[in-house]
């Protein structure tokens, strides 16, 4: 483990100077509100957190965090993934080489098992043919309802998935966004924000989908906010009482050393599907995680009207 990590750095984070948010542009595309609301919070927090007077997780409490639960869960493998073109990009948080496939699979794969977004993503690509686009597009909207139907939600991500297609196209001219994986006009690497800003510029397209491109496909240092991550960076007290998931989000995307990123990801959505003892308020069962905590209070367990809200 590399030993920057543990230097104490500030809330504010440097930004490429030449790749700043303002470089990715919208054309033809209408923004909607929702749409300029996501764009509004993104700009405000890309360099600094939106809790400026909040010091956790510092280096040393990331890291500590990391080691517990590696060894909590060694059968899973903090170890980044090159993307493999044959894989289900439901069923690996997006792992896979083509950024619109990425995408597709992480929509799927929200407020659904894993289970069901992989049977989803398998019956999409037996309809339409993996990565025909242009077929999905085309088709009518029930067409792609009952390909998708397994994974739940289908009305809702099938009208999500054909309208992110249709705006792709008409803003580039084809069904691709691989763009991204390669360099900028001035021939310098694109930045985490740029590629953020043109991820979330489409409707359905929130920051967490967005961060999953980011780790999964493109194999950047970002950090996605999941349900799971959520209820256990309060349980750390990570962040305020009163924060939400995209704020979470932007906070501990600052916060967190670029290193430990995709292993704390991994570990955290794990330990959060599995561990009983730091779900909600009452329950008895042992959480590795305490011993995590500081001394200054005890565990804050979620009730469960609040986990309903996560």
């Amino acid at each position: 483990m590399s030993k920057s990590i543990l230097v104490q750095r500030s809330i504010k984070r440097s930004r490429s100077p030449s790749l700043g948010l303002s470089s990715v542009k919208s054309e033809g595309v209408p923004e909607s509100p929702h749409r300029a609301k996501k764009r509004k919070l993104l700009e405000s927090y890309a360099s600094e957190s939106p809790f400026q007077n909040f010091s956790s997780p510092t280096p040393s409490e990331a890291l500590k965090v990391f080691n517990v639960l590696s060894k909590a869960h060694p059968q899973h493998s903090t170890i980044r993934i090159a993307p493999k073109l044959a894989s289900n990009s439901a069923a690996t948080c997006g792992s896979v080489p083509n950024v619109i496939d990425s995408l597709i699979g992480t929509i799927l794969s929200q407020n659904t098992s894993g289970k069901n977004s992989s049977s989803a993503k398998a019956s999409l690509d037996a309809v339409f043919g993996r990565n025909n686009f242009a077929a999905i597009a085309a088709a009518t909207r029930e067409a792609v309802v009952e390909a998708i139907r397994h994974g739940g939600l289908a009305n809702k991500k099938a009208a999500t998935i054909q309208n992110l297609l249709k705006s792709i196209h008409e803003r580039h001219g084809k069904y691709s966004l691989q763009h991204l994986t390669e360099e900028g006009k001035d021939g310098q690497k694109r930045s985490n924000e740029e590629i953020m800003k043109e991820l979330t510029s489409y409707d359905g397209v929130g920051p967490k989908t967005a961060s999953c491109v980011l780790m999964f496909c493109l194999g950047r240092d970002s950090f996605a906010v999941d349900t799971h991550i959520f209820r256990i960076s309060k349980v750390l007290g990570w962040v305020p009482a009163n924060a939400d998931r995209i704020l979470t989000q932007a906070h501990l995307d600052i916060m967190l050393p670029a290193d430990l990123k995709y292993g704390l990801h991994v570990l955290m959505i794990q330990h959060g599907r599995t561990c009983k003892g730091c779900k909600r308020s009452g329950s008895s069962a042992p959480c590795i995680l305490k011993e995590c905590l500081k001394q200054s209070g005890p565990m804050k367990l979620l009730t469960k009207e609040e986990e309903l809200t996560v």
